[in-house]
This record gives C-alpha cells, sequence and structure tokens, in this order.
C-alpha cells in the first residue's frame, strides 16, 4: 500500500515545485510599456536620404604659363617706357619656385645675390626689395634667401607666409666645369697680354723709325744750301 502512494507523491511535489518557478519568473517577464518605431514604415513610401555635396576644399590657384608671364611683361615694359615710367625688371615674370641661389657677395649697395631662372636658363642680380610674380626678396643672408610669398586660392583668398631659400651647393661636375672654364680664361687672357705686348713693341718700334725719318728730314731741311759757280769760258784762239 504504501509503494503504490510513492509515485503519485512525487508527482505531487513535482508539480508544486513547477508552480513555485513560475511564481518567482512572473516579475521578469512583465510586458515594456516602452514604444519603440520602426526605422522603416511598412505603410509609408520610401524616400532615400539626402545626401549633400561635399563642398570642394580650396587649393591653390594655378600660375599661368612661363610664356604667358613673359608675354605680359614685355608688354608691362613697353607700356612703362611709352609712359617714360620706370619699366619692371624681368625677376617679376618668375615664380619663387623657378629661382635657384647660385651665389651671394656684397656690394657698394649692400649684400646682392644671383639667381638663376631654371626654365629659361638666366641669371639675374637681385637685391632686398626685388619683387616676383608670386612674392618678393625681404633679406639676404649669408647662406639663403627669405622671401614674402603670396598664394592665391580657388575661393579669391590670398595668404602671406616666409619662403625661404638656400644657396646652392655646387657639385663635382660644377666644380670642374667652373675650374676648366676659369683656367681657359687665364689661358686666353694670357695670351691676349702676349700679343698686346707684341703690338706695343710694334708700335714703339714704327714710332722710332717715324720719329728717325723726321729727324732726318729736318736735317736736310737746315742744311747751308751750296751755290754754284759759274764756269770760266775759255777764249777763242
Amino acid at each position: 500500500m504504501k509503494n503504490r502512494h510513492t509515485p503519485s507523491m512525487l508527482k505531487g511535489l513535482f508539480a508544486a515545485a513547477l508552480v513555485a518557478a513560475a511564481a518567482a519568473t512572473a516579475p521578469a517577464q512583465t510586458a515594456s510599456t516602452t514604444y519603440h518605431p520602426v526605422q522603416n514604415d511598412p505603410y509609408r513610401k520610401f524616400k532615400p536620404a539626402v545626401r549633400r555635396k561635399a563642398k570642394d576644399a580650396p587649393t591653390p590657384a594655378p600660375a599661368p604659363d612661363i610664356k604667358v608671364r613673359i608675354d605680359n611683361y614685355k608688354a608691362q615694359k613697353l607700356a612703362a617706357m611709352n609712359l617714360q615710367q620706370v619699366a619692371p625688371k624681368p625677376t617679376t615674370a618668375l615664380l619663387l619656385s623657378e629661382v635657384q641661389v647660385k651665389g651671394i657677395f656684397r656690394t657698394p649697395r649692400g649684400y646682392a645675390a644671383m639667381v638663376e631662372a631654371t626654365p629659361i636658363n638666366l641669371s639675374y642680380v637681385v637685391y632686398p626689395g626685388e619683387r616676383f610674380y608670386d612674392g618678393m626678396l625681404v633679406a639676404i643672408e649669408e647662406s639663403r634667401l627669405v622671401f614674402r610669398k603670396q598664394t592665391k586660392w580657388t575661393d579669391g583668398r590670398t595668404t602671406v607666409a616666409e619662403d625661404t631659400k638656400p644657396l646652392v651647393q655646387p657639385s663635382v661636375a660644377d666644380q670642374l666645369t667652373a675650374q676648366r672654364e676659369t683656367q681657359a680664361a687665364a689661358a686666353a687672357a694670357e695670351e691676349k697680354k702676349k700679343n698686346s705686348d707684341v703690338n706695343t713693341l710694334v708700335e714703339a718700334l714704327k714710332a722710332l723709325a717715324a720719329s728717325a725719318a723726321q729727324q732726318e728730314q729736318e736735317k736736310i731741311k737746315n742744311m747751308p744750301r751750296v751755290e754754284s759757280l759759274p764756269m770760266p769760258q775759255q777764249g777763242r784762239p
């Protein structure tokens, strides 16, 4: 009899445990009252998101070609000459990026620099205050030039910044070329000096000969004249 009621007792205990567990988890399963809208309403027509075009960042405005700048310089020079005004320097057609510093030296006017225009392979002597197409030379130091550079942007702005250019150190090839040119110039000067000495000696000899001839002519002019005596006539027999 006792064994017969044991399974039913186990079933009752198991059912009571399930009821207790359900009662314990009931508060955690309460429904949320917060509204979470859906991102895409199924009853509304789809509209793609409007993407605003990003504005292009301003960039430096490109400079005209070197030929155009040279033509403008020639026109400005001609106009200044017609108005009897001071003509602009050729450096006004050059960009700072087109210039290399070849030498720095001292003159009676102060420090000066030799710059080379790389697009046209021409050199110019410049002083502080010299104007270029996009800047101005403000100072000459022992080993570099200091410029005030103007940059024009595509949005219309103009900015000013300091720009420096170092003195270009000559390469080995340039040094050898300069040495050969110096030696050739010295040889040509020596040859010219020799020719000049020879020409001077020849001119001196010519002058001496001319002076001697003139003195001889003077002596001849100053000699007393000898009058010829009449020949005696022989008597007739």
